[in-house]
């Protein structure tokens, strides 16, 4: 008997909005029904930022996330690839939106009665009788 176990990770991305892209809608072809999906990209806050462009699909996703042009969020997401005519296109579909709350952007506050870090002491440095030696330790 074999266990096989599954790692799940949640893949998620913490970014401001630079594009709110227009919603497209239509009818699925298969089945009939009305469809829609809405676009946005994401920009990271790193030294190199990355954007990713991310899709929230169905109306009711997309007016409860209410997502804003300029927001700080958190977009938990899957990744999707698919076929078409012989070449691969990737789908980033947004699950999860969590509002980045402002305050934690912010350095903290220092804590009340804290007791203060000490001060280093300045220890002059003495050369060894080595003159060869140039490091100090």
């Amino acid at each position: 008997m074999y266990l096989r176990s599954k790692i799940i990770k949640t893949m998620e991305l913490t970014g401001k909005i630079i594009a709110v892209l227009p919603a497209r809608e239509g009818t699925a072809k298969s089945t009939g029904n009305p469809w829609k999906v809405q676009s946005y990209v994401l920009e990271t806050h790193e030294n190199y930022p990355k954007k990713m462009c991310f899709e929230v699909y169905g109306d009711d996703k997309i007016s409860s996330f209410n997502i804003k042009m300029g927001e700080e969020l958190t977009v938990s997401f899957d990744i999707d690839a698919r076929q078409w005519q012989d070449r691969w296109f990737n789908t980033i579909r947004a699950w999860k939106v969590d509002r980045v709350a402002d305050n934690a952007a912010q350095p903290a506050s220092p804590v009340p009665n804290a007791v203060p870090a000490p001060a280093p002491t300045d220890v002059p440095f003495t050369e060894s009788g080595n003159s060869n030696d140039d490091l100090p330790f």
